[in-house]
């Protein structure tokens, strides 16, 4: 990280960032000319190198997006479900081969034949209304899937207007913002994209930090192939997103807010927008809420095609326009993160749960769920299960209830289960009695809970194939700043494809070296977590993987 650039690309602040400008840049070409790029490079007083370095990062400001017209979902669910490959076809009978990208994940796992076109998402029976949808603006892009709360219903209840459901907060206005970080603190509400920190404790240290200037972040970049949990709060609870903001920034004294979307979530932009205008007409954003002193305001960024800015840091210097790099921790971003301001970044989910911990108390969220995991949690299902769909699931719920009683089972014969997402753990089917839905139970077991978005894997699909389309995947979205995660997801990808294309076995020793050196030697989660399916796949399918090694 570079100190003396997040300075100066502060200059301008939040309202106006550099970023910004660059996804506007590439809007009409798919990515910006070497005249745009100087121009902002003049504008904020930064090298060529700077810029160029940054938009070539992105799958949608790179130089190889100018004339792509249409997108094809490659996450793993789709590639699973086996039906990507008719997309494919599909498309090529309408776009030429050059004009066809792709995109990692559109978060229709729930019924696969995923696809994007002229800023709309696409999946199920859609492609085969493919010239209807080139040809007339239709509303093929909607999709419905269950939603449905097993007990009792926190995130997933009605919305019942924005008076109603802003008042706990306009009373919370006229008390002691300390007070209200204890409730949070005892509610034990951890965060929910992945690492499980507390969000009271992460509230806390930023409060704490010495500054006229800080940041509230939603992490809205919901990347996990398997996941669209974020998408539905974003879609269709936009206001439990934004009242978690709004407490956030209360409670640590920030006064702005920043909704930071992946561009694979087009709608999600145009609805989080909407709601956005909606409270600032009911004065509830700006100078002053209410009458309180408390300044708040929030505005969108629309990402730009990076899995790695699902991470903290990678996100902080996306927003700010340099490259995606992971940055190393300390300083956290608590203390030094936005323009080396203090700075949350929470995901989407964490901060929705903050309404009802507000509305009832810290006590009420503590008695829902385990004593360590407390609360619901929103689970998606991908559509080899029966009832496909996304489900608010009370914290140490079995897993077996999860799968066969809510989900009703699989369509088809299914060997494993992706949980968390890319480093999530791969559980055997014959685990699923072993494990309870909460951080513990998955930690003891050898796997992680993650995002709880759940991939069934087939039982004709062969898991070195799954093997290698994790490390493909992992070295793509790889940010490059530490060698162990660049050069070690590449070589797990080079092995892995040797081996299933050839007569070539894999050193066992060699491969058990290089996850220790990506688990070890990694700055971040990416390259450190996408061992454990791995390690998993080896321990529980062994017999199916012997081929492969030597």
């Amino acid at each position: 990280m570079s100190n003396n650039l997040s300075e100066l690309l502060g200059r301008k602040g939040a309202a106006n960032p550099l970023f910004e400008k660059m996804g506007l840049a590439s809007k009409e070409d798919g990515a910006p000319s070497d005249e745009e790029l100087a121009k902002l490079a003049d504008e904020f007083l930064v090298g060529k190198a700077n810029i160029y370095g940054a938009t070539t990062f992105y799958d949608f400001m790179r130089p190889d997006n100018k004339g792509k017209k249409v997108y094809v979902c490659n996450g793993t669910a789709c590639v699973c479900a086996g039906t990507q490959d008719k997309v494919i076809k599909d498309l090529e009978a309408k776009f030429n081969s050059e004009e066809i990208g792709h995109m990692t994940c559109l978060g229709r796992c729930h019924e696969n034949a995923a696809f994007h076109y002229n800023g709309k998402n696409y999946s199920g029976k859609a492609i085969g209304e493919i010239d209807k949808i080139l040809n007339e603006d239709t509303d093929l892009n909607l999709d419905t899937y269950h939603v449905k709360a097993n007990g009792r219903p926190v995130l997933t209840k009605p919305f019942p207007g924005i008076d109603d459901y802003y008042r706990p907060f306009k009373r919370i206005l006229k008390e002691d913002s300390l007070d209200i970080l204890l409730e949070i603190k005892t509610s034990n509400v951890r965060g929910r994209g992945g690492a499980g920190y507390p969000k009271g404790l992460k509230l806390e240290s930023c409060r704490n930090a010495k500054s006229d200037v800080k940041f509230i972040i939603c992490n809205a970049d919901e990347g996990d192939p398997g996941a669209y949990s974020d998408r539905y709060l974003l879609e269709q609870r936009p206001h439990s997103v934004l009242f978690g903001m709004l407490v956030s920034g209360y409670v640590t004294q920030a006064n702005y807010g920043i909704v930071y979307i992946r561009a694979e979530y087009p709608e999600a932009v145009e609805i989080v927008q909407k709601a956005i205008d909606e409270i600032r007409e009911k004065d509830l954003l700006g100078k002053n809420i209410d009458d309180s002193g408390f300044d708040f305001d929030i505005k969108i960024i629309q990402a730009q095609g990076s899995y790695i800015c699902g991470e903290e840091t990678a996100l902080i210097n996306s927003i700010e326009g340099q490259r995606p790099e992971v940055r190393v921790r300390p300083p956290y971003p608590a203390q030094k993160g936005l323009f080396n301001k203090p700075t949350i970044v929470n995901n989407v989910e964490t901060l929705a749960n903050l309404r009802n911990i507000i509305e009832h108390g810290g006590p009420h969220w503590k008695s829902i769920g385990t004593e360590h995991s407390s609360g619901t949690k929103l689970v998606c299902l991908d559509s080899f299960f029966v009832n496909p769909g996304m489900y608010e699931i009370e914290m140490g719920t079995p897993l077996t209830e999860v799968i066969y009683d809510i989900g009703g089972g699989f369509r088809s014969e299914v060997k494993a289960l992706q949980i968390g997402g890319p480093l999530g753990g791969l559980v055997p089917v014959t685990k699923i009695k072993d494990l309870t839905l909460d951080f513990e139970s998955f930690a003891k077991e050898g796997f992680l809970l993650g995002h709880a978005s759940i991939i069934s894997i087939p039982i004709e699909y062969p898991i070195m194939k799954f093997i290698e389309h994790l490390f493909d995947f992992a070295s793509y979205e790889s940010c490059g700043k530490c060698f162990p995660c660049r050069l070690g997801t590449k070589r797990g990808h080079e092995l892995s494809t040797k081996a299933l294309n050839s007569d070539y076995k894999i050193d066992r020793r060699l491969f058990n070296d290089l996850l220790t050196t990506l688990e070890q030697g990694s700055l971040c989660a990416h390259g450190g977590g996408i061992p454990l399916p791995v390690r998993n796949a080896m321990q529980y399918f062994e017999d199916e993987l012997n081929e492969y090694f030597s």
